[in-house]
């Protein structure tokens, strides 16, 4: 594959919260792809043919005088991802049973041990969204059930899913990158039987799953939540996460609308996920 060039903005942030995470809403919405947190602030990073000057100019909390943001950008190309993240990323545990880690740490003692090389994907459970879905499936029975993971990014969601006797599991991802790692990471955690595919919703023709998992953002879940509908079968589950509180009316609406009953929500940092039943 050949080498893609992206621009690393390295973020000063003080106070970090919530700072970090409106930031990293902004970005994603002009256009950045992967985010590193780490004891100063943040690691952004946009592909370099996505550039344009000013990209940075319209992004609200680097208005704001409650927060001190500096920043500084450089060249990184795609295969010193790992270097940069090996750095920063460390194992995370999710409640008891689930641990999170990357395949240079050492395993623990739990029942779902998971070993995730992200690269320039998102979703290791370090971020508030991941984590929240993460333990949505330790609560849930995935015992002989379909599953969908929407946006799959590293294939985290649908490890675990198949990890917790899921019968069959769908990875999707729009991004290249994501889903070249999520087949790593699938066959890394010895989940071959995972399909992964490169694409979007328009995948989802004629597919029916019994739970759905989309850890994506506010506007393309508003966008898809018709379709995610039309794909579960009866009493089947859906999970969202990628959106904030105050946009939890608008996503339940949504989902009303189309036969889809709230039932419950997991709530860290202002971020939101939530669960519906078809």
């Amino acid at each position: 594959m050949v080498s893609l060039v992206y621009l690393e903005y390295n973020f000063k942030i003080t106070p970090a919260q919530p700072a970090t995470d409106i930031l990293i809403a902004e970005l994603g919405e002009a256009g950045f792809e992967s985010f590193v947190e780490n004891d100063s602030g943040l690691l952004a990073y946009v592909l370099k043919s996505d550039w344009e000057e000013g990209i940075l100019n319209d992004l609200f909390i680097l208005q704001n005088g409650d927060f001190k943001i500096t920043w500084s950008s450089k060249e990184i190309v795609q295969q010193n991802w790992n270097a940069e993240w090996e750095k920063n990323f460390h194992p995370i545990k999710v409640g008891d049973e689930c641990m999170v880690r990357a395949p240079f740490h050492d395993p623990d003692n739990v029942t779902y041990d998971i070993v995730i090389e992200p690269k320039m994907s998102f979703g290791t459970g370090h971020h508030e969204t991941t984590h929240m879905m993460l333990q949505h499936i330790l609560d849930t029975d995935f015992v002989g059930k379909s599953v969908l993971d929407m946006g799959c990014g590293t294939g985290v969601l649908a490890i675990l899913a198949k990890m917790k006797g899921a019968r069959s599991v769908d990875a999707i991802d729009i991004d290249e990158w994501c889903f070249l790692n999520s087949k790593e990471n699938v066959q890394r955690n010895d989940c071959n039987d995972i399909n992964v595919y490169q694409g979007d919703s328009s995948l989802l023709a004629d597919k029916k799953y019994d739970i759905i998992l989309a850890n994506i953002n506010r506007n393309i879940l508003l966008e898809d939540i018709p379709i995610y509908a039309n794909c579960l079968n009866t009493g089947g589950i859906l999970f969202l996460s990628g959106f904030y509180l105050e946009d939890l009316d608008t996503i339940s609406s949504k989902c009303g609308a189309y036969g889809l009953e709230f039932e419950k929500k997991l709530e860290k940092n202002n971020w939101i996920s939530t669960k519906y039943v078809n």
